[in-house]
Protein backbone atom coordinates (compact mmCIF):
# COMPACT_ATOMS: atom_id res chain seq x y z
CA UNK A 1 0.00 0.00 0.00
CA UNK A 2 1.20 3.21 -0.69
CA UNK A 3 1.92 5.89 1.99
CA UNK A 4 -1.34 7.69 3.13
CA UNK A 5 -1.18 11.05 5.33
CA UNK A 6 -3.50 10.07 7.47
CA UNK A 7 -3.03 6.38 7.39
CA UNK A 8 -1.23 4.44 10.23
CA UNK A 9 1.77 2.18 9.78
CA UNK A 10 -0.51 -0.86 10.57
CA UNK A 11 -2.66 0.14 8.03
CA UNK A 12 0.06 0.62 5.48
CA UNK A 13 1.43 -2.60 6.05
CA UNK A 14 -1.65 -3.85 5.00
CA UNK A 15 -1.81 -5.62 1.79
CA UNK A 16 -3.43 -4.50 -1.13
CA UNK A 17 -6.66 -6.95 -2.42
CA UNK A 18 -6.86 -8.16 -5.79
CA UNK A 19 -10.78 -8.41 -5.10
CA UNK A 20 -10.51 -4.71 -5.76
CA UNK A 21 -9.23 -5.08 -8.61
CA UNK A 22 -12.08 -7.46 -9.61
CA UNK A 23 -14.34 -5.16 -8.38
CA UNK A 24 -13.21 -2.73 -11.22
CA UNK A 25 -13.12 -5.41 -13.76
CA UNK A 26 -16.94 -6.70 -13.46
CA UNK A 27 -18.33 -3.03 -13.31
CA UNK A 28 -16.45 -2.50 -16.71
CA UNK A 29 -17.71 -5.93 -17.88
CA UNK A 30 -21.61 -4.34 -16.76
CA UNK A 31 -20.81 -1.39 -18.46
CA UNK A 32 -19.56 -3.17 -21.75
CA UNK A 33 -22.91 -5.37 -21.41
CA UNK A 34 -22.16 -8.44 -20.19
CA UNK A 35 -24.56 -9.91 -17.89
CA UNK A 36 -22.15 -11.20 -15.09
CA UNK A 37 -21.99 -14.87 -13.59
CA UNK A 38 -20.05 -13.93 -10.14
CA UNK A 39 -18.35 -16.91 -8.64
CA UNK A 40 -15.29 -14.73 -7.09
CA UNK A 41 -17.04 -13.90 -3.91
CA UNK A 42 -18.40 -16.89 -1.08
CA UNK A 43 -21.42 -15.31 -0.23
CA UNK A 44 -24.58 -17.76 -0.34
CA UNK A 45 -27.16 -17.21 -3.11
CA UNK A 46 -30.03 -19.81 -0.71
CA UNK A 47 -32.23 -18.04 1.40
CA UNK A 48 -31.57 -18.20 5.42
CA UNK A 49 -34.44 -19.94 6.76
CA UNK A 50 -37.44 -18.74 7.11
CA UNK A 51 -37.76 -19.21 10.97
CA UNK A 52 -34.98 -16.83 11.46
CA UNK A 53 -36.16 -14.14 9.60
CA UNK A 54 -39.63 -14.10 11.39
CA UNK A 55 -37.80 -13.90 14.45
CA UNK A 56 -35.65 -10.98 13.34
CA UNK A 57 -38.75 -9.34 11.96
CA UNK A 58 -40.60 -9.60 15.32
CA UNK A 59 -37.60 -8.53 16.91
CA UNK A 60 -37.90 -5.26 15.39
CA UNK A 61 -41.20 -3.73 17.44
CA UNK A 62 -39.85 -5.36 20.61
CA UNK A 63 -38.13 -2.03 22.35
CA UNK A 64 -36.01 -4.69 24.62
CA UNK A 65 -33.89 -4.64 21.83
CA UNK A 66 -33.35 -1.25 20.99
CA UNK A 67 -30.57 -0.49 23.54
CA UNK A 68 -26.93 -1.11 23.95
CA UNK A 69 -25.89 -4.69 24.31
CA UNK A 70 -24.15 -5.71 26.67
CA UNK A 71 -22.29 -8.92 27.54
CA UNK A 72 -24.33 -10.13 29.66
CA UNK A 73 -27.32 -9.69 26.85
CA UNK A 74 -25.68 -12.46 24.85
CA UNK A 75 -26.13 -14.66 27.19
CA UNK A 76 -29.05 -16.29 25.19
CA UNK A 77 -26.66 -17.12 21.78
CA UNK A 78 -23.77 -18.13 24.05
CA UNK A 79 -26.20 -21.10 26.01
CA UNK A 80 -27.25 -21.71 22.53
CA UNK A 81 -24.04 -22.23 21.19
CA UNK A 82 -22.72 -24.44 23.54
CA UNK A 83 -25.86 -26.44 23.97
CA UNK A 84 -25.14 -26.80 19.85
CA UNK A 85 -21.54 -28.32 20.24
CA UNK A 86 -22.38 -30.62 22.86
CA UNK A 87 -25.24 -31.60 20.41
CA UNK A 88 -22.43 -32.07 18.02
CA UNK A 89 -19.34 -32.54 19.34
CA UNK A 90 -20.25 -34.30 23.04
CA UNK A 91 -18.47 -32.09 25.03
CA UNK A 92 -20.55 -29.73 27.28
CA UNK A 93 -18.77 -26.17 27.38
CA UNK A 94 -19.37 -23.24 30.30
CA UNK A 95 -21.19 -20.33 28.32
CA UNK A 96 -19.92 -17.70 30.89
CA UNK A 97 -16.04 -18.55 30.26
CA UNK A 98 -15.71 -20.59 27.25
CA UNK A 99 -17.92 -19.11 24.85
CA UNK A 100 -18.26 -15.30 23.21
CA UNK A 101 -20.35 -14.23 20.62
CA UNK A 102 -18.66 -12.43 17.58
CA UNK A 103 -20.30 -9.37 14.90
CA UNK A 104 -18.97 -12.62 11.92
CA UNK A 105 -15.77 -14.35 12.22
CA UNK A 106 -13.71 -12.17 10.71
CA UNK A 107 -14.52 -9.53 13.34
CA UNK A 108 -13.50 -12.33 15.89
CA UNK A 109 -10.40 -13.01 14.34
CA UNK A 110 -8.43 -9.81 14.23
CA UNK A 111 -9.44 -8.84 17.45
CA UNK A 112 -8.47 -12.09 18.52
CA UNK A 113 -5.13 -11.58 17.86
CA UNK A 114 -5.25 -7.98 18.72
CA UNK A 115 -6.30 -9.90 22.25
CA UNK A 116 -3.53 -12.69 22.72
CA UNK A 117 -0.44 -11.59 20.71
CA UNK A 118 1.97 -8.57 20.70
CA UNK A 119 3.64 -6.45 18.04
CA UNK A 120 6.88 -8.64 16.97
CA UNK A 121 5.03 -11.87 17.48
CA UNK A 122 5.25 -14.51 15.06
CA UNK A 123 2.15 -16.65 13.76
CA UNK A 124 1.73 -19.48 12.00
CA UNK A 125 -1.08 -19.30 9.55
CA UNK A 126 -1.63 -21.26 6.10
CA UNK A 127 -1.07 -20.42 3.24
CA UNK A 128 -2.83 -20.42 0.78
CA UNK A 129 -5.55 -18.90 2.85
CA UNK A 130 -8.41 -16.47 3.78
CA UNK A 131 -7.47 -13.11 2.54
CA UNK A 132 -8.39 -11.57 5.53
CA UNK A 133 -6.02 -13.10 7.94
CA UNK A 134 -3.00 -11.20 6.34
CA UNK A 135 -4.37 -8.00 6.93
CA UNK A 136 -5.09 -8.85 10.21
CA UNK A 137 -2.02 -9.62 10.63
CA UNK A 138 -0.87 -6.65 9.72
CA UNK A 139 -2.84 -4.63 12.25
CA UNK A 140 -1.69 -6.61 14.62
CA UNK A 141 1.92 -6.32 13.77
CA UNK A 142 3.12 -9.40 13.84
CA UNK A 143 5.78 -11.38 11.71
CA UNK A 144 3.43 -13.74 9.16
CA UNK A 145 5.15 -17.50 8.86
CA UNK A 146 3.51 -19.26 6.01
CA UNK A 147 2.64 -22.57 6.14
CA UNK A 148 2.20 -23.82 2.74
CA UNK A 149 -0.57 -26.07 2.04
CA UNK A 150 0.81 -28.09 -0.89
CA UNK A 151 -1.59 -30.17 -3.24
CA UNK A 152 0.77 -33.24 -2.42
CA UNK A 153 -0.09 -33.20 0.78
CA UNK A 154 -3.66 -32.81 0.69
CA UNK A 155 -3.03 -29.20 1.38
CA UNK A 156 -2.51 -30.38 4.99
CA UNK A 157 0.75 -28.27 6.71
CA UNK A 158 3.91 -29.64 7.63
CA UNK A 159 4.32 -28.89 11.27
CA UNK A 160 7.91 -30.57 11.58
CA UNK A 161 9.15 -28.42 8.75
CA UNK A 162 8.44 -24.77 10.04
CA UNK A 163 11.71 -23.00 10.72
CA UNK A 164 12.54 -23.65 14.45
CA UNK A 165 13.71 -19.75 15.14
CA UNK A 166 10.17 -18.72 13.94
CA UNK A 167 8.68 -21.67 16.10
CA UNK A 168 10.47 -20.30 19.03
CA UNK A 169 9.13 -16.22 18.06
CA UNK A 170 5.30 -17.87 17.49
CA UNK A 171 2.25 -17.45 19.39
CA UNK A 172 -0.26 -18.08 17.64
CA UNK A 173 -1.12 -21.18 15.05
CA UNK A 174 -3.97 -20.66 12.42
CA UNK A 175 -5.51 -23.70 10.72
CA UNK A 176 -9.24 -23.95 9.12
CA UNK A 177 -10.80 -26.95 7.57
CA UNK A 178 -12.99 -27.23 5.41
CA UNK A 179 -10.07 -25.03 4.20
CA UNK A 180 -11.05 -21.41 2.09
CA UNK A 181 -9.34 -21.65 -0.96
CA UNK A 182 -8.65 -25.33 -1.53
CA UNK A 183 -11.30 -26.64 -0.30
CA UNK A 184 -9.52 -29.16 1.35
CA UNK A 185 -10.53 -31.53 4.87
CA UNK A 186 -8.40 -32.59 7.62
CA UNK A 187 -8.99 -36.20 9.44
CA UNK A 188 -9.53 -35.67 13.52
CA UNK A 189 -6.13 -37.47 13.70
CA UNK A 190 -4.66 -34.10 12.34
CA UNK A 191 -5.93 -32.32 14.64
CA UNK A 192 -4.80 -34.21 17.45
CA UNK A 193 -1.18 -34.03 16.11
CA UNK A 194 -1.44 -30.29 15.72
CA UNK A 195 -3.14 -29.81 19.32
CA UNK A 196 0.12 -31.82 20.87
CA UNK A 197 2.31 -29.67 18.24
CA UNK A 198 0.77 -26.51 20.19
CA UNK A 199 1.26 -27.70 23.30
CA UNK A 200 4.48 -28.70 22.89
CA UNK A 201 5.33 -25.06 21.56
CA UNK A 202 3.04 -22.95 24.07
CA UNK A 203 0.81 -22.27 21.02
CA UNK A 204 -2.96 -20.61 21.12
CA UNK A 205 -4.69 -22.70 18.23
CA UNK A 206 -7.26 -20.81 16.27
CA UNK A 207 -9.36 -22.95 14.34
CA UNK A 208 -11.33 -20.80 12.08
CA UNK A 209 -14.54 -23.42 11.21
CA UNK A 210 -16.52 -21.31 8.99
CA UNK A 211 -17.91 -24.42 6.81
CA UNK A 212 -18.53 -26.62 9.65
CA UNK A 213 -21.75 -28.22 8.38
CA UNK A 214 -20.88 -27.56 4.70
CA UNK A 215 -19.33 -31.18 4.10
CA UNK A 216 -20.49 -33.79 1.49
CA UNK A 217 -22.04 -36.88 2.67
CA UNK A 218 -23.17 -37.79 6.02
CA UNK A 219 -19.95 -37.47 8.66
CA UNK A 220 -19.31 -34.07 10.62
CA UNK A 221 -16.19 -31.87 10.10
CA UNK A 222 -13.69 -32.68 13.06
CA UNK A 223 -13.38 -30.24 15.62
CA UNK A 224 -9.79 -28.94 16.67
CA UNK A 225 -12.06 -28.21 20.08
CA UNK A 226 -13.04 -31.90 20.93
CA UNK A 227 -9.68 -33.08 20.59
CA UNK A 228 -8.60 -34.24 24.34
CA UNK A 229 -7.02 -31.75 26.21
CA UNK A 230 -7.94 -29.16 23.64
CA UNK A 231 -10.40 -26.74 26.07
CA UNK A 232 -7.43 -24.75 27.49
CA UNK A 233 -5.50 -24.03 24.07
CA UNK A 234 -7.38 -23.66 21.40
CA UNK A 235 -10.50 -21.32 20.23
CA UNK A 236 -12.50 -22.38 17.59
CA UNK A 237 -14.26 -19.10 15.67
CA UNK A 238 -17.93 -19.64 14.24
CA UNK A 239 -20.22 -17.68 11.81
CA UNK A 240 -23.55 -18.41 10.14
CA UNK A 241 -22.70 -17.12 7.40
CA UNK A 242 -22.41 -20.08 5.58
CA UNK A 243 -24.49 -22.69 7.45
CA UNK A 244 -27.61 -20.48 6.94
CA UNK A 245 -26.51 -18.08 4.19
CA UNK A 246 -26.69 -15.51 6.68
CA UNK A 247 -23.55 -13.30 5.87
CA UNK A 248 -24.71 -9.69 5.61
CA UNK A 249 -26.19 -10.44 9.71
CA UNK A 250 -22.89 -10.12 10.86
CA UNK A 251 -23.15 -12.48 13.72
CA UNK A 252 -20.93 -15.36 14.72
CA UNK A 253 -19.33 -16.78 18.19
CA UNK A 254 -16.41 -18.25 19.56
CA UNK A 255 -15.60 -21.38 21.57
CA UNK A 256 -12.73 -22.16 23.80
CA UNK A 257 -9.24 -21.16 25.78
CA UNK A 258 -11.15 -19.45 28.71
CA UNK A 259 -8.18 -16.95 29.26
CA UNK A 260 -8.13 -16.34 25.45
CA UNK A 261 -12.09 -15.60 25.41
CA UNK A 262 -11.54 -13.31 28.47
CA UNK A 263 -8.32 -11.32 26.52
CA UNK A 264 -10.97 -11.16 23.39
CA UNK A 265 -13.94 -9.93 25.63
CA UNK A 266 -11.62 -7.10 26.88
CA UNK A 267 -10.59 -6.13 23.24
CA UNK A 268 -14.49 -6.56 22.20
CA UNK A 269 -15.38 -3.94 25.20
CA UNK A 270 -13.74 -0.86 23.95
CA UNK A 271 -14.49 -1.46 20.42
CA UNK A 272 -18.13 -2.46 20.16
CA UNK A 273 -21.60 -2.86 21.91
CA UNK A 274 -21.67 -6.63 20.27
CA UNK A 275 -24.55 -7.25 17.54
CA UNK A 276 -27.90 -5.84 17.69
CA UNK A 277 -30.25 -8.47 19.61
CA UNK A 278 -32.51 -8.93 16.98
CA UNK A 279 -30.15 -10.53 14.90
CA UNK A 280 -28.91 -12.49 17.72
CA UNK A 281 -32.37 -14.06 18.75
CA UNK A 282 -31.75 -15.35 14.80
CA UNK A 283 -29.10 -17.26 15.14
CA UNK A 284 -30.46 -19.08 18.35
CA UNK A 285 -33.15 -19.62 15.80
CA UNK A 286 -30.74 -20.85 13.49
CA UNK A 287 -28.90 -23.29 15.70
CA UNK A 288 -32.08 -25.21 16.22
CA UNK A 289 -32.70 -25.69 12.47
CA UNK A 290 -33.43 -29.55 11.97
CA UNK A 291 -29.73 -31.04 10.80
CA UNK A 292 -31.49 -32.61 7.69
CA UNK A 293 -31.72 -29.05 6.67
CA UNK A 294 -28.41 -27.97 6.68
CA UNK A 295 -27.68 -31.71 5.06
CA UNK A 296 -30.14 -30.58 2.06
CA UNK A 297 -27.99 -27.34 1.73
CA UNK A 298 -24.85 -29.21 1.44
CA UNK A 299 -25.87 -31.15 -1.06
CA UNK A 300 -27.08 -28.32 -3.10
CA UNK A 301 -23.50 -27.15 -2.78
CA UNK A 302 -22.53 -30.77 -3.70
CA UNK A 303 -24.72 -30.66 -7.02
CA UNK A 304 -23.25 -28.07 -7.84
CA UNK A 305 -19.30 -29.08 -7.24
CA UNK A 306 -20.17 -32.00 -9.33
CA UNK A 307 -21.94 -29.90 -12.44
CA UNK A 308 -18.73 -27.43 -12.37
CA UNK A 309 -15.77 -30.05 -12.23
CA UNK A 310 -17.29 -32.33 -14.84
CA UNK A 311 -17.80 -29.14 -16.73
CA UNK A 312 -13.68 -27.90 -15.91
CA UNK A 313 -12.33 -31.55 -16.86
CA UNK A 314 -14.62 -31.55 -20.12
CA UNK A 315 -12.68 -28.75 -20.81
CA UNK A 316 -9.42 -29.64 -20.72
CA UNK A 317 -8.52 -28.29 -17.39
CA UNK A 318 -7.73 -30.78 -14.50
CA UNK A 319 -9.79 -30.16 -11.50
CA UNK A 320 -9.94 -32.38 -8.10
CA UNK A 321 -13.45 -33.46 -6.69
CA UNK A 322 -13.31 -31.64 -3.29
CA UNK A 323 -15.47 -32.94 -0.19
CA UNK A 324 -16.26 -30.07 1.28
CA UNK A 325 -17.06 -26.21 1.62
CA UNK A 326 -18.72 -23.89 -1.60
CA UNK A 327 -15.17 -23.74 -3.40
CA UNK A 328 -13.51 -25.19 -6.14
CA UNK A 329 -9.80 -24.93 -6.40
CA UNK A 330 -8.10 -25.50 -9.40
CA UNK A 331 -5.33 -24.68 -11.68
CA UNK A 332 -5.24 -21.95 -14.46
CA UNK A 333 -5.94 -22.91 -18.01
CA UNK A 334 -2.02 -24.34 -19.56
CA UNK A 335 -0.48 -20.62 -20.78
CA UNK A 336 -2.03 -18.92 -18.19
CA UNK A 337 0.74 -17.71 -15.81
CA UNK A 338 -0.62 -14.35 -14.25
CA UNK A 339 -4.39 -15.54 -12.22
CA UNK A 340 -4.75 -11.86 -11.84
CA UNK A 341 -4.44 -10.85 -15.77
CA UNK A 342 -6.01 -14.05 -16.57
CA UNK A 343 -9.15 -13.13 -14.26
CA UNK A 344 -9.03 -9.68 -15.14
CA UNK A 345 -9.58 -10.89 -19.22
CA UNK A 346 -11.72 -13.15 -18.24
CA UNK A 347 -14.49 -11.03 -16.90
CA UNK A 348 -14.07 -8.21 -19.10
CA UNK A 349 -14.74 -10.04 -22.01
CA UNK A 350 -16.61 -12.93 -21.56
CA UNK A 351 -18.55 -11.69 -17.89
CA UNK A 352 -17.49 -14.60 -15.80
CA UNK A 353 -15.64 -13.62 -12.36
CA UNK A 354 -13.26 -15.83 -10.94
CA UNK A 355 -11.00 -15.34 -7.31
CA UNK A 356 -6.99 -15.09 -8.33
CA UNK A 357 -5.27 -17.50 -6.74
CA UNK A 358 -3.04 -14.87 -5.66
CA UNK A 359 -5.52 -13.38 -3.65
CA UNK A 360 -5.06 -15.52 -1.14
CA UNK A 361 -0.98 -15.65 -0.84
CA UNK A 362 1.71 -15.90 -2.97
CA UNK A 363 1.38 -19.35 -3.24
CA UNK A 364 -1.76 -19.20 -4.85
CA UNK A 365 -0.33 -17.81 -8.15
CA UNK A 366 -1.30 -20.21 -10.76
CA UNK A 367 -4.54 -21.21 -9.26
CA UNK A 368 -8.05 -19.74 -9.33
CA UNK A 369 -10.94 -20.48 -6.81
CA UNK A 370 -14.68 -20.49 -8.13
CA UNK A 371 -17.33 -20.24 -5.59
CA UNK A 372 -20.56 -22.67 -6.39
CA UNK A 373 -22.96 -20.02 -5.40
CA UNK A 374 -24.76 -20.02 -8.48
CA UNK A 375 -27.57 -22.75 -10.36
CA UNK A 376 -25.62 -25.76 -12.10
CA UNK A 377 -26.72 -24.33 -15.72
CA UNK A 378 -25.04 -20.85 -14.17
CA UNK A 379 -22.09 -22.95 -13.72
CA UNK A 380 -21.91 -24.58 -16.51
CA UNK A 381 -22.45 -21.70 -19.10
CA UNK A 382 -19.64 -19.77 -17.29
CA UNK A 383 -17.21 -22.74 -18.00
CA UNK A 384 -18.64 -22.96 -21.41
CA UNK A 385 -17.60 -19.40 -21.74
CA UNK A 386 -14.16 -19.56 -20.35
CA UNK A 387 -13.62 -22.37 -22.95
CA UNK A 388 -14.60 -20.09 -25.79
CA UNK A 389 -12.31 -17.49 -24.18
CA UNK A 390 -9.53 -19.65 -23.93
CA UNK A 391 -9.87 -20.92 -27.68
CA UNK A 392 -10.18 -17.17 -28.88
CA UNK A 393 -6.41 -16.28 -26.88
CA UNK A 394 -4.78 -19.44 -28.30
CA UNK A 395 -5.14 -18.38 -32.30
Amino acid sequence: MTNQRFASKRVQAMPDSVFAIMDRAKRDARAAGHEIIDLSIGSSDLPPPNSVLDVMRDAVHDVSTHGYCLHAGTAPLRQAAVEWYAGRYGISLDPETEALTLIGGQEGFANLLLAVTDPGDAILLPEPGYPSWFGAVALAGLERVALPLLPERLFLPDLEAIDPAALARAKVLVLSYPSNPTAATAPASFFGEAVAFAEKHDLLLIHDFPYVDLVFGDHDAPSALAVPGARDRVVELYTFSKSFHMPGFRIGFALGARDALKALASVKSVIDFNQWGGIQRAAVQALKEPREQLREHARTYQARRDALVTALRDAGIPTDLPEASMYVWTRLPAGEPDSVNYAERLVRETGVAVAPGVGFGPSGEGWMRFALVREEDALREAVARMARFSDLHSV
